[in-house]
Formats: C-alpha cells, sequence, structure tokens
C-alpha cells in the first residue's frame, strides 16, 4: 500500500530564522585598563569604587622603607630612586591620559616653587605606555619638575598605583609615610599641612606655612 505524497511547501509561510552568529571571543584585558577605569572613576564619569585602593604586587605600605629603583628620565636625566634619600620627597604617579592628573600638576608646580617651611623634593612618575605621549604633555605644559617614566609597572606597584593619580609622601628616612589617591589642590591651605605633618615639621612651621595660598597672578 502506497502512501499518500506529501503536500507541497506553501510559498506564503514564513520562512525559518537564520542560525544564530557564534558569540565573539571576550578581548584580552590590555595593559593599563585599569589604570584608565581608575581615571573615569576620579573624572565622574562612572561610579566611584568602594572601599580602599587594592594592594599591588610588590607595593610598600605605609610606615615601610622605600626600596631603590632606577628612574629612567622623561623631561632630564635619569637617575635612581635612592639619590633622593636623605630630605623628604613627594613622588606623584600620573598618565597623560587621565584628567585628574592633569589637573593636579599646576599645583605641584606652584608648590615647587613655593617657600617651604620645611625643605623636600617633588618628582614625578609616568605609567603611560608610550613615552612620546607623557613627554608631549610635559613639554606642552612647560613641566620644570622632574619626571621619569615607568617599566614594566616596576615603580607603579612598588608605590602602589592601582589607582590614579597618586601622590606617595617619602620622609628623609626614606619610609613611606603617606599615599594620596586622587586629584589635589597641592598649593592649597589643607595639602600643605598634611605635607608638614606627614614630614613632621614643627606646630609652628605648620601653622606658618600651611595658612592660605599666595594669590596667583592673573
Amino acid at each position: 500500500m502506497s502512501l499518500p505524497a506529501p503536500d507541497p511547501p506553501d510559498p506564503c509561510a514564513p520562512s525559518a530564522p537564520p542560525a544564530a552568529p557564534p558569540a565573539p571571543r571576550a578581548a584580552a584585558p590590555r595593559r593599563g585598563f585599569g589604570r584608565r577605569l581608575a581615571g573615569l572613576l576620579l573624572a565622574g564619569a562612572l561610579p566611584p569604587l568602594a572601599g580602599p585602593a587594592r594592594a599591588t604586587p610588590g607595593e610598600v605600605p605605609i610606615g615601610q622603607p622605600l626600596r631603590d629603583a632606577p628612574l629612567r628620565g622623561l623631561n632630564g636625566p635619569s637617575r635612581r630612586l635612592a639619590d633622593y634619600r636623605g630630605k623628604p620627597l613627594i613622588i606623584n604617579v600620573w598618565a597623560s591620559w587621565c584628567g585628574p592628573c592633569r589637573a593636579e600638576m599646576a599645583s605641584l608646580e606652584r608648590l615647587a616653587w613655593s617657600p617651604r617651611a620645611v625643605p623636600f623634593a617633588i618628582i614625578g612618575i609616568s605609567t603611560d605606555d608610550y613615552p612620546e605621549k607623557a613627554l608631549a604633555l610635559l613639554t606642552g605644559t612647560n613641566a620644570t619638575i622632574s619626571h621619569f617614566i615607568d617599566s614594566q609597572l616596576q615603580l607603579e606597584n612598588l608605590l602602589g598605583a592601582s589607582r590614579l593619580p597618586l601622590t606617595v609622601l617619602v620622609d628623609a628616612d626614606f619610609r613611606v609615610v603617606d599615599k594620596v589617591y586622587g586629584s589635589q589642590e597641592w598649593d592649597g591651605a589643607p595639602a600643605r599641612q598634611r605635607i608638614l605633618k606627614a614630614f613632621g615639621a614643627s606646630a609652628a612651621k605648620t601653622a606658618a606655612w600651611a595658612g592660605p595660598a599666595p594669590q596667583r597672578a592673573k
């Protein structure tokens, strides 16, 4: 007994949906993605992260002596971190793509050129992947502070730069005494008071130097 022939296909029936394309592969994380994310957070483009900054591999915590490391010069000669031993030191860690980093650079320059109640040095460490971008920013802003470029995250990890900008205060005994994350007005009274407290200045010097910042020329 033969079976009935199947009905011919209906030309008005909808065709079967096309097969779904394969899911795209996740992109590998780029070097510096975390730092760029930190820059967006500090700029207010994203909600702020809760909790303290995460520790970086080999980070020197507050209260511990800073280890020596080579410093590759950007706008000046190369040196070593230990060359600054014996006098309080302010280390500013930044990147050219970081808006908050750029915002505080001018106040660091003013601080460097202002009279000081205690002697201290100021240097900058760029975490840029491309030295020419960092140097272009320094040239465009007429930077006079000595700046250096990090290599293979060595200084970034040593100082704890999981967020940018980061400013590390080191006393004359080469001990880390404070870490400040985020953009600051470094020649303003609150920042100057914090600097003097970190470097153990006397109450009289603190009162004299940590007052209102001098008027800027317009």
